[in-house]
């Protein structure tokens, strides 16, 4: 009698571990379908800073001025080459200062600007030093991540994030890659220029961050992701 409850017993029990051990799977296979297409680094740190400045400057589909992935992440990478260029080609003639507004080698720096002159709008550091951004460009990110993580696949939302995340990590740990479409521009019409790209504004006629900055014009892909981008003058005024 003893024999036969303990093997009824013995019978329920491997019952009971198949269960759970079904059930496991089921929930790490849930975990697995539910993880996100896209997690960002923390804003507070430099790639998630730099890859929130990415994101924050180019156009998504459904957004005025969007064209293709392609030209979306064409300005992204040409909004980091400019970074860089303020950082690491400053041409003959001209000082650091002069060019980004501030004296640095750090990448922030030359985001945030320095003495209250903020150098890419909604970017900044606070009184304690920190380097923020508005809130308008935390819940404009959310609002992507929201549409990016949502569906049964990976979409153009999660791709552009991820891609704007991969070029701030690449940077922050080696140094820029891919071609800088502006580094060899000689003449603009008439005028001799520097070549690379120095700044971007909104493609507008009507902006403009005068000085010695030069328009790159259409011909030679001056306006990517509803941005214009400036290379200066060989000559500075």
């Amino acid at each position: 009698m003893r024999t036969k409850l303990r093997r009824v017993a013995n019978g329920e029990w491997r019952v009971l571990l198949a269960a759970l051990v079904l059930l496991m799977n089921m929930t790490t296979g849930s975990a697995q379908v539910s993880s996100p297409f896209v997690l960002l680094d923390r804003p507070n740190t430099t790639a998630g800073y730099l890859a929130s400045l990415l994101i924050n400057e180019v156009p998504f589909p459904g957004e005025r001025a969007y064209v293709s992935e392609a030209d979306t992440r064409d300005a992204m990478l040409q909004i980091l080459w400019v970074l860089d260029s303020r950082i690491h080609q400053i041409p003959p003639g001209y000082r650091q200062q002069h060019v980004a507004g501030v004296q640095s080698q750090d990448i922030i720096d030359v985001i945030t600007g320095a003495g209250g002159r903020r150098q890419c709008e909604g970017f900044y550091r606070n009184e304690a030093g920190q380097f923020v951004t508005d809130d308008r460009v935390q819940k404009r990110i959310n609002y992507l991540l929201g549409i990016a993580n949502s569906g049964k696949q990976p979409g153009r939302f999660a791709g552009l994030l991820n891609h704007a995340q991969g070029l701030a990590r690449a940077y922050v740990k080696d140094g820029i890659a891919g071609a800088d479409h502006y580094a060899g521009l000689k003449h603009v019409g008439s005028l001799g220029v520097t070549g690379h790209a120095y700044s971007w504004m909104t493609d507008v006629d009507s902006y403009h961050p005068g000085g010695n900055f030069v328009s790159i014009p259409d011909a030679y892909d001056g306006s990517l992701g509803g941005n214009r981008f400036f290379t200066l003058r060989k000559i500075p005024k």
